[in-house]
């Protein structure tokens, strides 16, 4: 007969290192089969890392150049312009400044506010016109605007903003879908984005970290 006595809990993991090499661990386990490149599922798997969400990390889509063109770009000291000071917190700056750049995020800035009063518009639209003013081959990491998205596609079609790459997956029911289309659909700068509505911060952030993290193995 089965024994009737209780189990004991197994213990916790308490490492940190342990408890992200269980989590990756996991990811690989659950993902499955997928069609993401070498160099492209580092990325996905820290995007579904920070949100357990696999249908997420399935609608992933990649430029056949980005993940190059991220790591080119840092290793040559580019800036990274963020949507949000949500975004630029959670970006390891520390992974960045060896390499000579900084991150951006003009949206608390007066002239924003000051700019998208006077104009009529978002002050994410505003924050993309001053990042294309002020970071000249910036890598661009939008996780929350979709009207930051929309307008930095229309700069970068209308010869106003040099960009290294685009990250673009901001969350949300009003554009956001539609932007990340507008993005797959220029043809001029690499991108890294997802199909749908999900996205935000912690999708920009962990895919932004990925690609420093690569940039600073192979220094």
């Amino acid at each position: 007969m089965p024994s009737s006595a209780p189990r004991a809990p197994l213990a916790p993991i308490i490492q940190p290192e342990a408890i992200e090499a269980e989590s990756f661990r996991i990811i690989e386990a659950e993902m499955g089969p997928h069609e993401f490149s070498v160099i492209e599922w580092p990325i996905v798997q820290r995007a579904i890392h920070s949100t357990a969400d696999f249908d997420l990390g399935r609608s992933i889509v990649f430029h056949p150049r980005a993940v190059e063109a991220g790591i080119a770009a840092i290793r040559k000291g580019c800036d990274i312009v963020a949507d949000v000071q949500m975004v630029q917190a959670g970006i390891s700056a520390w992974l960045l400044e060896p390499f000579g750049g900084k991150v951006r995020c003009y949206m608390a800035d007066p002239d924003i506010a000051e700019r998208a009063k006077a104009e009529g518009t978002t002050r994410a639209i505003q924050c993309m016109r001053k990042g294309a003013r002020e970071a000249p081959g910036a890598l661009y990491a939008i996780g929350n605007a979709p009207t930051a998205l929309l307008e930095l596609v229309r700069l970068i079609e209308d010869g106003e903003a040099e960009v290294s790459l685009v990250i673009g997956v901001p969350v949300g029911f009003v554009s956001a879908a539609d932007s990340k289309l507008k993005l797959t659909e220029q043809g001029l700068v690499p991108y890294i984005t997802n199909r749908g509505r999900k996205g935000g911060t912690p999708v920009a952030v962990s895919m932004t970290n990925a690609l420093l993290r690569m940039a600073q193995k192979g220094r």
